[in-house]
């Protein structure tokens, strides 16, 4: 018998919510949150910086001057100056990081300072040619076409208004941002380098065949395949 009504007991309460909807709770609108203090994010790096990885940085190199393969960027390099700035990849693969399976060589696995040197000997000859692929000559390529200086060179002597558009092109093709945006004293010691480099080549080295304006663009890019925002994350 008890076992009874709770079953009729049940039965009605199912019936019961089943012949009533739900209640709706209206939604109301979110107050903003209350400010309670503000801190300043640490943003300062928690590890050491490290060197790209040779494959990446290799990339980067091959596309920045002109999307070239690994044996055309060789043959660049060289250019008509034989192994003067540059030898053969045979002679860099080890000093590069990557591994030599002539020699049982294994891939280095941490930033050493002949790693950095060998990229920034490549570097350096890699923007000797970029000055007589864009610059040199009478009529050089449309601006379109140039691989890293995409501007005319400046008339006159240096000047840091002229020197200021020019840099900033570089600046984004290397470091990928405005220079704007860098250190505040970074244009001033790139134009010093720049602005000296002119003079002291006007002055004591008049047989190159770069011309003093083209030494002082050749020298900016050498720092920009030198600086740490380049060769470290």
């Amino acid at each position: 018998m008890r076992a009874l009504r709770n079953g009729l007991f049940a039965s009605a309460f199912l019936v019961g919510c089943a012949s009533h909807a739900p209640a709706l709770v209206p939604g109301s609108p979110s107050e903003p949150l209350r400010v309670v203090s503000v801190t300043r994010a640490d943003t300062a790096p928690k590890e050491d910086l490290r060197l790209v990885p040779p494959e990446a940085y290799m990339r980067t190199y091959l596309a920045l001057f002109g999307g070239l393969t690994p044996v055309d960027a060789q043959k660049k390099a060289r250019g008509g100056d034989g192994a003067s700035l540059f030898d053969t990849w045979d002679d860099y693969v080890s000093a590069l990081g990557f591994p030599d399976y002539r020699l049982d060589v294994p891939r280095q696995t941490q930033t050493n300072a002949l790693m950095v040197a060998a990229f920034e000997r490549l570097g350096i000859a890699l923007c000797d040619r970029a000055v007589e692929h864009d610059l040199e000559g009478a009529r050089p390529p449309p601006i379109e076409k140039r691989l890293i200086f995409a501007f005319d060179l400046p008339s006159g002597a240096p000047d840091l208004r002229t020197f200021s558009p020019r840099f900033d092109l570089m600046h984004r093709t290397f470091l990928g941002y405005p220079a704007r945006l860098a250190p505040p004293d970074r244009e001033a010691r790139f134009f010093k380098l720049y602005s000296d480099t002119v003079t002291d080549h006007a002055k004591d080295d008049p047989k190159s065949r770069f011309s003093p304006q083209e030494e002082g663009w050749a020298a900016v890019c050498y720092a920009f395949i030198r600086h740490p925002e380049f060769h470290l994350y």
